[in-house]
């Protein structure tokens, strides 16, 4: 059962998750980055353009098998369709429900925005993960 974090009052999620995957990719983990469509559309621009000295290596996609085998290693994914089938063992979510397949990971980042909707779904997602079983972690943005 993977651990699940959230991380809380974000002030700009989009902004956050680059800075989160820059640091994953650092650090040597492979992500699978799940969530809307279109938000997944702009993490992908922003993931080209948030910091001008550093690229993080990813792919936009609707699913995994839809990569292509000479990018098999990129170490983030974002998917509308998250999958574990590539080894990937962190998964984020930036959707306001649970993903599928989400068990199979070895983390789950849940990145919360101060918004009341977004934290309102992210209780629903937060009790969800603990009926199943999951360890749970919370984390304020801009908390030493």
């Amino acid at each position: 059962m993977p651990a699940v974090a959230f991380h809380f009052n974000v002030p700009e999620r989009r902004a956050y998750a680059c800075r989160l995957l820059r640091k994953a990719w650092r650090s040597g983990a492979r992500v699978v980055v799940t969530g809307e469509p279109a938000m997944l559309t702009e993490i992908d621009r922003l993931l080209w353009t948030f910091d001008p000295l550093e690229f993080v290596p990813h792919w936009r996609g609707p699913q995994a098998e839809a990569l292509p085998a000479r990018l098999q290693g990129t170490p983030v994914l974002l998917l509308d369709q998250p999958s574990p089938a590539l080894g990937h063992d962190v998964l984020v979510n930036l959707g306001h429900e649970v993903p599928s397949d989400w068990q199979p990971y070895r983390r789950v980042i849940e990145i919360v925005s101060r918004d009341e909707f977004d934290r309102d779904r992210a209780r629903v997602r937060w009790r969800a993960y603990g009926a199943a079983g999951a360890r749970i972690e919370k984390h304020e943005a801009g908390a030493a």
